[in-house]
């Protein structure tokens, strides 16, 4: 079984602002450098014909390069976990991409999507209660931004699991053109 996700990873610069945004605060377990990215879809676990169909349907999608920028954070909550994100504009590209993405997720088999798109940036995940700690953190750096980037590619990653965290390898790049 191969566990798959669809995502954009930013440039270098713009993973060094997110990591610049980051605090050792021992209350969230933040994200490393490999780990940034922008997931256009989650796929989950697949067979290899699967994995291949899909790699296949992803690299008939046609889109034209278009820029993005890093715009404040904000948090995901469920009961006492959650997640700390940097969000991202404009949206209409990314949303378009992303339409195109899950076709050809459907086309290759994959369920539809059912949960609603937020496209973002994990920075952080955390368990039990830290409303203090999220207070701060999103105080400071509500205003969190970047410089236009130009999005020319996404890729498929393959996740692997360990007790140290996730680890994502790159399987295939496509080039938006």
């Amino acid at each position: 079984m191969h566990r798959l996700f669809v995502a954009i990873r930013p440039p270098e610069a713009i993973r060094d602002l997110l990591i610049d945004a980051m605090d050792d605060s021992a209350d969230f377990r933040w994200q490393d450098d490999e780990q940034l990215h922008l997931t256009l879809r989650f796929v989950g676990e697949v067979e290899r014909p699967i994995a291949e169909d899909l790699a296949a349907a992803l690299a008939a999608i046609r889109s034209a390069p278009f820029e993005i920028r890093i715009h404040g954070t904000g948090r995901f909550e469920q009961r006492s976990s959650g997640a700390l994100w940097a969000g991202v504009e404009p949206k209409p590209p990314l949303v378009a991409l992303a339409a195109k993405v899950e076709r050809a997720c459907q086309s290759a088999g994959l369920e539809p999507e059912r949960r609603a798109l937020h496209l973002h940036i994990t920075l952080a995940r955390w368990k039990g209660r830290r409303s203090r700690e999220l207070t701060g953190f999103l105080d400071r750096t509500r205003g969190l931004g970047s410089e236009p980037f130009e999005v020319d590619r996404f890729a498929l990653f393959e996740s692997r699991l360990s007790r140290h965290g996730a680890h994502y390898e790159e399987v295939a790049s496509y080039t938006l053109s």
